[in-house]
């Protein structure tokens, strides 16, 4: 199989709208579940590999907050929502409608809202991956882990094994208006072999 990341721009850039309208329909979905309104920043998408991601991301030994969901359907996968501790503390304040800075622990409650969160965001991001592509995606039940990035990237990968080593991350920050407050989040997508077989298919016709 050919480099994804050797697509040429126009590709590139159909791939960019699809994630831009995921990131529209993940705000839609945030605003809903913090009665708040919510602008987007135009996301930034990348293709790398697993074992890459983390230098992605920033420090690997920072904590970090990431909702893991497997895809169903006629594609398959993983997909992985990640933020900083320090956003996943502050989402958690506005889902559950409380100050600022309340947060300092991700007990049950927190733990909750933020499978909830990833469930709704992951799924605005599949749903359109679902309407381009032409193909049925469903989410399965979130789960949660709190660790150190490199360990949660590092772990994932162990899982997969060596050929879903291709992933597309998509970056884009939330603005909270009245709040003053800016959300930054990563959506990966984690294709199995075949699916990504077909999302490269797609992307050359497209």
């Amino acid at each position: 199989m050919e480099d994804l990341r050797d697509l040429k721009e126009l590709q590139l850039d159909a791939l960019r709208e699809v994630a831009n309208i995921g990131a529209g329909h993940a705000a839609t979905a945030l605003s809903q579940l913090t009665n708040r309104r919510i602008m987007i920043s135009v996301p930034e998408i990348s293709i790398t590999r697993l074992e890459d991601v983390p230098d992605t991301l920033g420090d690997p030994e920072a904590v970090i907050a990431a909702v893991l969901m497997h895809v169903l359907g006629d594609l398959t996968g993983r997909t992985l929502l990640i933020l900083p501790d320090d956003n996943a503390r502050l989402l958690c304040d506005l889902l559950l409608r409380r100050p600022a800075g309340t947060t300092q622990t991700f007990a049950e409650l927190e733990q909750s809202s933020l499978k909830e969160a990833g469930n709704i965001l992951g799924g605005a991001y599949l749903n359109a991956l679902s309407d381009f592509m032409g193909m049925m995606l469903l989410p399965s039940v979130p789960s949660l882990v709190v660790d150190l990035s490199g360990a949660v990237l590092t772990t994932t990968y162990l899982n997969f094994g060596q050929d879903r080593d291709f992933v597309f991350c998509v970056e884009t920050d939330f603005h909270f208006s009245e709040a003053n407050r800016v959300l930054q989040g990563h959506f990966l997508l984690l294709p199995d072999l075949a699916s990504l077989k077909a999302i490269f298919d797609a992307i050359r016709i497209g």
